[in-house]
């Protein structure tokens, strides 16, 4: 019998989960064994998961789980030398030049293991079957808004935490730039028509905030594009690959600009394709920001798990894409499932 495990998430403020109760209740009834852990900070309750037939375990025990269980989470493990024995479903961050990625590779071929990793879960037309895209953009120019409204009050943003919905963040936004006593922000997205983009110009327009929307056309001369320049707030939204174009680069920092804020929502800032070259690490909930010029301010934010602002809300649309897919884990040699550990073995020949 298929057995997938649904992990706790480990890192600090990872509220999401990429099964809901009703997602495990279909599964089960496709003869699917679920085992969900328990977990401290998952925003959708246990409580679902055992109605809906689940077997609940310890918080941390999939090391422990039967080595056929197909052990299910999102975001990274702790960062330590040891063995992956299991297949393992997440966002591994490891096929794009990343140098952890090297590390946690060694690991799946230390133990065995296998990563199926979220990112490349992709149809036959290479088009992925399920994103936290337009979450993330929301929620990454909605931090960049509180960016620009801290540095108007003089100071930098403050830590961000978890919405119960939208509606709250949005009404929190609005009395921030009030408090402002300025004109809205001019934004700038680039990669406006794909999910990412569209959840971050939905955002800025949700505010009444004026946003110029770039995609491939406007990009496809290449960069660096001073246009940039001239917005208050940049929001980057491309999936970074070989051959994309540098949007702002470092000679940007003393040059004479308008922009004080840049939402690296992509947020690859080890990837050898990094767009945004003016900074070199993730930024946090604890630290939104990294300032990088002074005068005047320029604020990075480049969260990597952006979703998890709102987490039911992104948990909640992520299942429901990807839930087709989990319902033919039973046959991990074809289909996505086929294609994902495709990339996976070809990503190992390096390692």
């Amino acid at each position: 019998m298929t057995h997938l495990w649904v992990r706790a998430e480990q890192r600090p403020n990872e509220e999401r989960v990429g099964l809901t109760p009703e997602g495990a209740r279909a599964l089960i009834a496709a003869g699917i064994r679920v085992s969900v852990e328990q977990s401290a900070q998952r925003k959708i309750p246990i409580e679902g998961y055992r109605d809906a037939g689940c077997e609940i375990v310890a918080e941390n025990a999939w090391p422990e789980a039967p080595r056929d269980a197909i052990i299910f989470g999102l975001k990274e493990l702790p960062d330590d030398d040891t063995p992956l024995g299991h297949a393992h479903i997440m966002f591994g961050h490891a096929f794009k030049g990343q140098h952890s990625g090297r590390r946690l590779l060694a690991r799946f071929k230390a133990g065995g293991g296998t990563l199926f990793d979220l990112e490349y879960l992709v149809d036959e037309t290479g088009r992925r079957i399920a994103a936290f895209g337009y979450w993330a953009g929301f929620a990454g120019a909605a931090v960049s808004v509180k960016a620009w409204a801290a540095q108007e009050a003089g100071g930098i943003c403050n830590p961000v935490t978890t919405y119960p919905d939208k509606a709250t963040l949005v009404e929190e936004l609005r009395a921030e730039l009030a408090a402002t006593a300025r004109p809205l922000p001019r934004a700038i997205v680039i990669g406006a028509l794909g999910r990412v983009g569209s959840g971050a110009g939905d955002l800025c327009a949700e505010l009444g905030m004026d946003v110029t929307r770039w995609d491939m056309a406007e990009t496809a001369q290449g960069g660096p594009f001073p246009d940039i320049l001239d917005h208050d707030i940049f929001l980057n939204c491309i999936f970074a690959r070989p051959g994309t174009p540098v949007f702002v680069g470092r000679e940007a920092l003393d040059q004479p600009r308008r922009l004080s804020v840049i939402g690296d929502v992509a947020c690859d800032p080890d990837s050898d394709y990094n767009p945004v070259p003016i900074y070199d690490a993730a930024t946090d909930w604890q630290a939104p920001v990294v300032r990088v010029a002074d005068h005047p301010p320029l604020d990075v934010m480049a969260i990597d798990n952006l979703p998890s602002l709102l987490p039911v809300e992104s948990s909640e649309d992520y299942a429901a894409q990807l839930l087709p897919a989990l319902l033919t884990l039973g046959n991990l040699d074809a289909g996505v499932w086929g294609r994902a550990k495709a990339t996976f073995d070809e990503k190992m020949k390096g390692i």
